[in-house]
């Protein structure tokens, strides 16, 4: 077949199509242990004050008006002292632990002297005593709800769970959390040429897209249903593409109009509609994204920098759009040098990056991997390049 021009748009169009192209995905309830990796379809609330009571910020003292103080006993952290405090006392304290009734303030270990059964300020903390003796109220000590009170917002819908930002979940007493179910992806590399172990050799090339993809779908928020070598013909094509009962389907090669691309006639074949075709971007200029039924396939350049860019250019854009986050906001970098590029198409360039300063790599070919070595991602540049000391977005890399 043959495609039109309305096709083909720019490379920031591509990232909003993209964008708009997913629905948000079904939401699902995972205990914390399970949710890692997943963006949050609801708010998470705290179920109550953080911390819930008065707790110390240190080892200590926890005393009660002015010193010296008269030592009375021990508040160790989970075992609440019992009996309150009057002017002039104190207990032993650990970090987290109850301020008794009466407490006043806390004093670092490091910062006290014990005289019998007597506790003295010293160093950093005899500064800061008023004239009667006393440290500032609650000095070292962290009130009831210091952190959230109940009903605060701890983490908003359309973050991405890290083990840390569970750890917030679980310490606002949730034992679950409700996020958006992950797009399930099969991957389809296409390729007679392609080779799955081994050196390159008789005329055919390693496939490094297959080991690849399955880690950066994993990067992007998504789930591997598969990865299937696909032979080169349009029955071939058709038949994975029409039985495929995943989310999004992602194919490698086969995006341009060669003689053995197919990938076009077997999306039409298929029932799909093109959403786009080509994308101003170099490398991965031959990408493409379509509607099948109720699912969508991202079509990638066989050359491994251009699919790594189709990735990042459609991708990442789709799977924020089903898991109901904004569009992506690119960071910005300053070049080092001047650097070229074609008269219409974006240009994204393959940088390291110091003190913001992105610096071009070597191997910068669409058909090279070796750049990724000491890459931390890609300057993008405007139509006809950018010189140096211009800002211009960035793009990381994972």
């Amino acid at each position: 077949m043959t495609t039109g021009p309305e096709f083909e748009v720019t490379w920031e169009q591509a990232r909003q199509l993209a964008h708009q192209s997913a629905s948000p995905n079904a939401s699902v309830t995972l205990p914390l242990p399970d949710a890692s990796g997943h963006v949050l379809s609801q708010d998470v609330l705290a179920l109550g004050d953080m911390p819930p009571f008065a707790a110390s910020r240190i080892d200590g003292w926890a005393v009660s008006g002015p010193g010296p103080w008269q030592r009375v006993g021990d508040a160790l952290a989970g075992h609440e002292f019992v009996e309150s405090l009057s002017s002039g006392e104190c207990v032993h304290i650990a970090t987290g632990a109850v301020m008794p009734e009466g407490a006043t303030a806390a004093l670092k270990d490091e910062e006290s002297q014990i005289d019998g059964e007597k506790v003295i300020a010293i160093d950093g903390a005899a500064g800061l005593l008023d004239d009667s003796g006393a440290l500032p109220y609650f000095h070292d000590v962290r009130p009831s709800g210091y952190e959230a009170k109940t009903g605060d917002v701890l983490i908003p819908k359309g973050t991405k769970l890290t083990p840390a930002i569970i750890g917030v979940a679980a310490a606002g007493g949730h034992d679950e959390l409700k996020v958006f179910k992950k797009i399930v992806i099969d991957v389809f590399v296409f390729g007679d040429e392609l080779l799955s172990s081994g050196p390159s050799r008789d005329g055919k090339v390693r496939d490094s897209l297959g080991p690849q993809l399955p880690l950066w779908i994993d990067y992007i928020g998504a789930e591997l249903n598969q990865v299937k070598l696909v032979a080169d013909t349009l029955e071939d094509h058709f038949v994975a593409i029409s039985q495929s009962k995943a989310d999004l389907i992602v194919t490698t090669g086969g995006t341009a109009a060669g003689p053995v691309d197919h990938l076009h006639n077997a999306i039409v074949d298929a029932g799909g509609s093109f959403i786009i075709d080509a994308v101003l971007v170099r490398p991965g200029y031959h990408q493409l994204l379509a509607k099948i039924g109720n699912r969508h396939l991202i079509g990638l350049p066989g050359n491994p920098q251009s699919a790594v860019i189709g990735l990042l250019s459609l991708a990442v854009p789709f799977i924020a759009g089903a898991n109901g986050q904004p569009l992506p906001e690119l960071e910005t970098c300053e070049l080092s040098t001047d650097l070229k590029g074609p008269a219409r198409e974006v240009r994204l360039a393959l940088c390291s990056i110091e003190s913001n300063i992105a610096t071009p790599l070597e191997h910068l070919d669409s058909s090279m991997l070796r750049g990724f070595v000491k890459a931390d991602g890609y300057a993008v540049l405007p139509p006809s390049g950018a010189d140096a000391g211009q800002i211009v977005p960035w793009l990381n890399l994972p």
